[in-house]
């Protein structure tokens, strides 16, 4: 083997190594989202909070709203998790936190995750769902086999009843209301996961609690 063709499959080798990592984070171009996330088109009258979508606080005066585009599977969504709890237990009597899915393209069960999470919305359990799969994410996520079995089990742990949990898993409309959500931050400009908005407005992901609690400490005060 010549040394040129030698340099042209290490480079290829890279390449394609560093595409894979990037598909992890990033949506494809819209022709290209064909696995792992939803091939949707932008919401042509995006916003960031609908009516349905999922607060996982409700405090009595809310004086500020923060939504996350999330992906269950997503490991930078796992990481931001305890983060998000943290800051959850403090303001929750504050601030309203809103739950939005956005499945990955690349992501084998992501898209399956925000169904499970829906379907157990529809039995009001979302929020037990929420935690089950990010707490769990280590022992599903990042895998090529389908893990509705794992997430059929999560469903039982939390007492769903299992005929409707199956019915919604299957239902057109759930998948639909996946589907908005995922529209909305496309037209809103999220390109990956976590993606914030704090009363409408994107933000850098932060980095720590404390880069997260003095933004919005800074919108309480001012």
């Amino acid at each position: 083997m010549t040394r040129l063709k030698k340099h042209l499959i290490v480079a290829a080798v890279i390449v394609a190594g560093f595409a894979a990592a990037l598909g992890s984070y990033l949506l494809l171009a819209p022709e290209e989202r064909n696995s792992g996330g939803l091939d949707v088109q932008p919401a042509a009258q995006a916003m960031p909070v609908r009516d349905n979508s999922h607060r996982l606080t409700r405090p009595a005066q809310s004086e500020l709203t923060v939504v996350e585009f999330l992906d269950f599977e997503c490991e930078a969504c796992g990481a931001a998790y305890p983060m998000v709890e943290k800051l959850r237990e403090e303001y929750g009597d504050r601030v309203t936190f809103i739950a939005r899915y956005f499945p990955m393209p690349g992501h084998r069960n992501g898209e399956l995750a925000a169904r499970t999470a829906e379907a157990a919305a529809q039995q009001g359990k979302f929020e037990q769902m929420y935690t089950k799969l990010f707490t769990t994410q280590k022992q599903w996520g990042e895998s090529q086999e389908w893990k509705q079995d794992v997430f059929r089990g999560y469903a039982k742990e939390l007492g769903l009843d299992m005929a409707r949990f199956d019915a919604a898993l299957a239902d057109p409309e759930v998948a639909g209301r996946v589907e908005t959500d995922q529209r909305d931050g496309l037209g809103l400009g999220v390109r990956g996961t976590p993606t914030f908005f704090v009363d409408g407005r994107m933000i850098d992901t932060p980095r720590s609690y404390e880069q997260f609690k003095t933004r919005i400490d800074d919108r309480l005060s001012g």
